[in-house]
């Protein structure tokens, strides 16, 4: 039975994550702290277990990871986002975005890897976007995070390498999940205007990405940043 566990499994992105990795045969352990009953009822379509975990509390992540056991693949996808002119930001609002988007993926990957080296084999994908690549405009502290995931899974790979342990990063650009309420419809018909596929992402063009890059036919892709975002940055 190959593991995965997909922190923010219960969320837009991770939803689409969780599903794709079990239509390739994944027992998949849906992390969630907000949206349990969301979670629940994912893990009781896939077959997979849902599991509360808080990533900014290293005692949760630890027993987490102890629970699930022998872990195959670890996909970072937990995040949040605070938009707003940077000079409003408090210090506590800065703070928690680093706890959960970059301090958590220290946490997780922290105690995923004891395993993964003693069985020396092993796949982490941390979900980064892509504002880690290009910087956003009142969006200091999220890209600042994003682009902290970067630089922290090419590091990680040339580490892990040795151990048969491949990491890597998926970028996606603008997706279609409840992240993007909190722009106007102006701003997502600009988005799609950006955009050279003329579409906003799906949940499942990143899950498809992730499913891939989890599996044998990535077995020599590892510190990568990919893109998924229908030419957006381009």
């Amino acid at each position: 039975m190959k593991k995965a566990f997909v922190t923010g499994g219960s969320g837009g992105i991770g939803q689409g994550i969780c599903r794709a990795l079990a239509a390739e045969g994944w027992t998949v352990y849906i992390g969630c702290l907000t949206h349990v009953s969301e979670a629940q009822a994912l893990a009781k379509e896939l077959g997979g277990e849902a599991v509360v975990c808080d990533v900014r509390q290293e005692a949760q992540v630890k027993s987490a990871i102890e629970h699930i056991g022998e872990l195959e693949l670890l996909v970072n996808c937990a995040g949040i986002a605070w938009g707003g002119l940077f000079q409003w930001m408090s210090e506590e609002q800065w703070q928690d975005i680093f706890g959960v988007n970059i301090d958590g993926v220290f946490r997780t990957c922290k105690f995923a890897v004891l395993g993964m080296i003693s069985r020396q084999r092993g796949c982490i994908i941390n979900i980064s976007s892509v504002l880690g690549q290009s910087g956003g405009s009142c969006e200091a502290a999220y890209s600042a995070t994003k682009g902290a995931i970067i630089a922290f899974t090419r590091s990680l790979a040339k580490e892990l390498g040795p151990s048969g342990i491949r990491v890597n990063a998926v970028c996606p650009g603008c997706i279609d999940t409840p992240m993007l309420d909190a722009f106007t419809p102006e701003d997502k018909a600009d988005f799609i205007e950006r955009t050279d596929l003329g579409r906003l992402g799906t949940p499942e063009d990143v899950g498809n990405l992730v499913a891939f890059l989890a599996s044998d036919k990535a077995s020599f892709i590892t510190a990568q940043a990919i893109t998924v975002d229908g030419g957006f940055l381009i």
